[in-house]
């Protein structure tokens, strides 16, 4: 684990969001939380900026789009080039600027809270700019939404935090359910398998013979008993060392090793292994400081290098490019002319270049 960029001149900075592993990343500082300054951070140069008629909650990008969102509004921008494609008002109020953005190369699906008083998400193509389903995924708010990296599923949970749900992209029909716990602030996380069991596959055990009987009886049992019943538990567990502060977790093949990454605020990386076919609970194996200081190595490393698990990129000669004139564009009205698309293309971020980004096959596991 290697500091690749370290900026110093947005100290405040609250949302940074990169696209894949190019060096195009777009900031957003508590001084201007309204602007959204978008750089070619290895160059230190900025590309354009936006500004919006209020705070911008969230910012995702992938190979074809950028959103930005705001309490009640959603702006759809095209990468390429940062135009301004359609702009989404008036959507219901979200505080927390919850979207996701799918990742695939194929679609380009967004979603967000459909409800203020409900757990709706909106499925909108960001494509073709036209809505694609509204799903009833909870019954309270909404708290968490996310694409799988196929963009063909999305899991969502709600602000109770005990049951996950899984749909299917675009149809929106419900393929797993799982439950996380009877309590939403234990300090874990948890793993699940996104996999159907055939009871013909099953062992005659009696476990198989009971779960068969408890099934049968749930059809008998008010609808949230027999709800519960069918909800799978976690494969896989991590017990967070640090409680009361902020995690966020990914799942990565690191040395041909599936691990969990955990990223805190207490400063620190933690890296878990994974054992894919037993699951149970998850050792630490890793653990960096992200901070100011040396790296930590606590345990045993997953492998010789944790570099191998981000992609490289190309860096054209400085010498060979100038800065870019900025741009910005206020709720949608241009003030100065646009970037054209061969020059940011074929300039600061090689979109077209495979070694900008992560592979983009998929494979069955």
């Amino acid at each position: 684990m290697d500091c690749i960029h370290r900026g110093g001149e947005s100290p405040d900075v609250y949302i940074a969001e990169r696209l894949f592993s190019s060096s195009l990343m777009v900031l957003v500082s508590r001084s201007t939380p309204f602007r959204m300054n978008i750089y070619h951070f290895k160059k230190s140069t900025e590309i354009c900026n936006y500004s919006y008629s209020s705070n911008i909650l969230a910012v995702k990008l992938n190979r074809q789009r950028l959103i930005v969102c705001l309490e009640e509004a959603l702006y759809i921008h095209n990468i390429k080039d940062m135009k301004l494609l359609k702009s989404l008002l008036n959507t219901p109020p979200n505080p927390k600027g919850l979207c996701a953005l799918s990742v695939s190369l194929s679609s380009s699906y967004l979603a967000y809270p459909g409800s203020f008083t409900a757990g709706e998400v909106t499925l909108y193509d960001a494509l073709n700019l036209n809505t694609v389903t509204v799903i009833s995924a909870h019954a309270s708010h909404v708290a968490a939404i996310a694409f799988s990296a196929s963009g063909t599923s999305l899991a969502s949970a709600s602000e109770r935090g005990t049951v996950i749900r899984v749909f299917s992209v675009p149809d929106g029909v419900k393929l797993f359910e799982f439950r996380r716990g009877m309590k939403s602030n234990t300090e874990t996380v948890h793993i699940f398998r996104l996999e159907h069991h055939s009871p013909s596959q099953e062992s005659p055990s009696w476990s198989a013979y009971m779960g068969k009987m408890f099934s049968a009886a749930s059809t008998y049992l008010p609808s949230q008993v027999s709800e519960m019943m069918h909800q799978d538990r976690a494969f896989a567990t991590v017990r967070l060392s640090v409680a009361g502060v902020r995690n966020i977790a990914a799942l990565s093949m690191i040395q041909k090793v599936l691990c969990l990454l955990v990223a805190s605020l207490d400063g620190h990386l933690y890296i878990y292994n994974i054992d894919p076919q037993e699951g149970g609970d998850c050792p630490l194996v890793k653990k960096h400081r992200l901070f100011d200081g040396d790296d930590e190595a606590e345990l045993e490393a997953c492998g010789p290098s944790y570099a191998a698990a981000v992609a490289t990129c190309t860096n054209p000669d400085p010498a060979s490019s100038s800065a870019l004139a900025g741009y910005c564009e206020d709720v949608g009205v241009k003030r100065g002319e646009l970037i054209p698309e061969h020059e940011f293309a074929d300039g600061p971020v090689c979109l077209d270049d495979e070694q900008e980004f992560p592979p983009v096959s998929f494979q069955n596991s």
